[in-house]
């Protein structure tokens, strides 16, 4: 199944909506800024994830931004601070 590598950065007013948002994200990626995910999403799960996601944030006040990075634009990504970071190779398990 194909993935597509994404971005995805929320700005959401609830604690509780935004735990939930971060929730579903880590289902899919890892957290690289606060409110900011870098995802390996199928394609076929991208619109189902959207729907959860929009059925949680209020339009009126939240956002969600998808960001797709090609493999080219994504190995071109630069970091700076903070070097220690989990990659998708990298993702904690909890046993």
């Amino acid at each position: 199944m194909k993935k597509i590598f994404y971005v995805v950065a929320y700005d959401v007013k609830s604690d509780k909506k935004r735990k939930k948002i971060s929730e579903l994200l880590e289902e899919w990626g890892v957290r690289v800024n606060f409110s900011v995910f870098e995802c390996e999403i199928p394609r076929k799960a991208l619109s189902p994830l959207k729907r959860k996601i929009e059925a949680l944030i209020n339009p009126k006040s939240d956002s969600v931004l998808y960001y797709p990075l090609c493999l080219n634009c994504r190995s071109q990504s630069e970091r700076c601070g903070m070097t220690a970071f989990r990659s998708f190779e990298q993702k904690l398990i909890v046993v």
